[in-house]
């Protein structure tokens, strides 16, 4: 069976496949992009296109849609689902993403799901609250298949560093349109003083660098007020290789997730696939996820709910490890890669040719 998967090159396709065995399924590579993104070299999605089905139609049975459609229009994206059932090409379509991180008006991801929803022959999406939101707004039934491993398998049972204090860690990336760090990263700059901890903060370069892209200058201030605290850390860098990521994450005990809005986390698995314990917002479905994860409500100014993240540090302290293990993971991509399979037959049998 072969698969038109948009894209192929991202580590969640990737995963998705058996680890030992041929599960039948074939991904077609993404083409180059003309202009690739840094981070993401099959981005913008070549096979999103109706003139690349209509010349491919040919080389793939199924599509199947992820994300990287942010800057294709509704109009477009309804063209692409007809074209492909012009051809008797089944659409399968998971639901990453019921709100888009990177945009900070919903209703232009909404107006892409109400395109790609109706459209699609199967839905999968990653957590049963998602599904049920699915189910409400649009009444289609979603498939929930759980999200795979992120780091590779051979580093997932490798012993964590030990160290004598808890640390603490917030990434605040390049600041995505959904962080909100600034009331967290001072709530958590409060609390560690009065525990023994340490705070580890990294930020990419272009967040504090006057002239650049993502330049903050508020957040450039609060990290230079902090730089001479015993009980901080400040790191300026540019993007991790995944290596270094790996060993970042590895490094802490606890990652704060400081989003405003969102709906599943990658970076969330990466932590539970390192033993890195997550507090994360009450927003999205980061919480069905994985059982365990920390949590905090945001208040109806943008500030976290006045001792939500100081008990989440006390609770810290006394919780046990929480790791999947790399048996764990090789047989849920067994499941995954079989609930695939099963999804691209049904999809294919209801599809006329």
């Amino acid at each position: 069976m072969r698969v038109a998967s948009a894209p192929y090159g991202h580590v969640y396709i990737q995963h998705l496949a058996d680890p030992d065995t041929s599960d039948g399924v074939t991904r077609l590579p993404d083409p180059t992009p003309e202009r690739s993104v840094p981070g993401a070299p099959w981005w913008p999605l070549v096979m999103l296109d109706v003139e690349w089905i209509n010349d491919h139609a040919q080389d793939f049975d199924v599509f199947h849609l992820h994300f990287g459609f942010d800057a294709v229009a509704p109009a477009e994206l309804q063209r692409i689902a007809d074209a492909l059932h012009a051809n008797g090409k089944p659409l399968v379509y998971t639901v990453h993403d019921l709100r888009n991180p990177h945009q900070t008006d919903p209703s232009i991801h909404d107006a892409a799901l109400d395109v790609l929803i109706p459209s699609a022959d199967q839905l999968i999406t990653l957590t049963r609250g998602a599904a049920e939101e699915i189910e409400r707004r649009w009444g289609r039934e979603a498939t929930v298949i759980p999200h795979p491993h992120v780091v590779p398998l051979d580093k997932l049972n490798r012993p964590r560093v030990e160290h004598d204090t808890v640390t603490v860690g917030m990434h605040l990336k390049s600041m995505r349109t959904n962080m909100n760090p600034l009331p967290v990263l001072r709530t958590l700059l409060d609390e560690i003083r009065e525990r023994d901890m340490n705070l580890l903060v990294d930020v990419h370069t272009d967040v504090v660098t006057p002239g650049m892209t993502h330049h903050n200058p508020e957040v450039a201030a609060l990290l230079d007020s902090v730089r001479d605290r015993d009980d901080v850390q400040v790191h300026v860098h540019d993007f991790y290789t995944d290596d270094e990521l790996w060993e970042y994450i590895a490094g802490l005990d606890l990652s704060v997730l400081a989003y405003r809005f969102g709906t599943h986390s990658g970076w969330l698995e990466a932590c539970h696939d390192l033993g890195t314990r997550v507090l994360a917002p009450s927003v999205g479905f980061y919480h069905q996820q994985h059982p365990g994860v920390l949590s905090f409500d945001w208040d109806d100014h943008g500030q976290p709910v006045e001792g939500q993240i100081a008990e989440a540090l006390d609770q810290l302290e006394n919780m046990g490890p929480w790791r999947a293990t790399r048996e764990e993971r090789i047989e849920q991509r067994r499941r995954i890669a079989n609930a695939h399979a099963e999804i691209y037959r049904t999809a294919l049998a209801g599809r006329p040719s």
